[in-house]
């Protein structure tokens, strides 16, 4: 019996370079970015968005990949943590991240990073409770999260400094 696979054209902007793609409708859109781009910094974990090691941002809005079809993606701007590092200069909470271990295993640390772009984005002085709930779609099970607050803390006064 041959199987007859439905394809769509999407085109979707990922950091800043627009791709067009034949797809499978049911394609999840971290699937697009990780097998059809090969950008893999954006982790796939559990498939029903509790640990947030998907976290991108799509059209500016901090979403979680693995429960949104790369179809309605289409014709949109996603950004993934591939695109906080410019050339060979990495973003604030990259260095914060590192310098104040805010990472040990770092699967979820593509996820955090993005979720707290988004949340510097919106607020540039955070206080640690704020940066508490704005990270809490993200889970860690290594860090106990007080190291990536310090670290989040500290890429929001270098980034308010520049």
């Amino acid at each position: 019996m041959r199987e007859n696979k439905q394809t769509v054209l999407v085109e979707i902007t990922v950091n800043g370079n627009t791709y067009q793609r034949d797809i499978e409708p049911r394609t999840l859109l971290v699937e697009f970015i990780r097998e059809e781009l090969g950008l893999t910094g954006t982790h796939i974990g559990c498939d029903t968005s509790y640990c947030g090691a998907c976290t991108i941002m799509l059209n500016g809005k901090l979403v979680k990949s693995c429960t949104c079809l790369a179809v309605q993606a289409d014709g949109g701007e996603v950004e993934t943590v591939e695109s906080l590092e410019q050339g060979e200069q990495l973003h604030p909470l990259q260095t914060a991240f590192s310098e104040h271990h805010g990472l040990q295993c770092g699967y979820c640390t593509p996820g955090m990073l993005m979720a707290a772009k988004d949340l510097l984005a919106a607020n540039p002085n955070p206080t640690r409770d704020e940066i508490r709930k704005g990270i809490s779609g993200n889970l860690c099970r290594c860090t106990g999260y007080q190291n990536i607050y310090t670290a989040v803390d500290a890429a929001a006064k270098q980034m308010r400094e520049t």
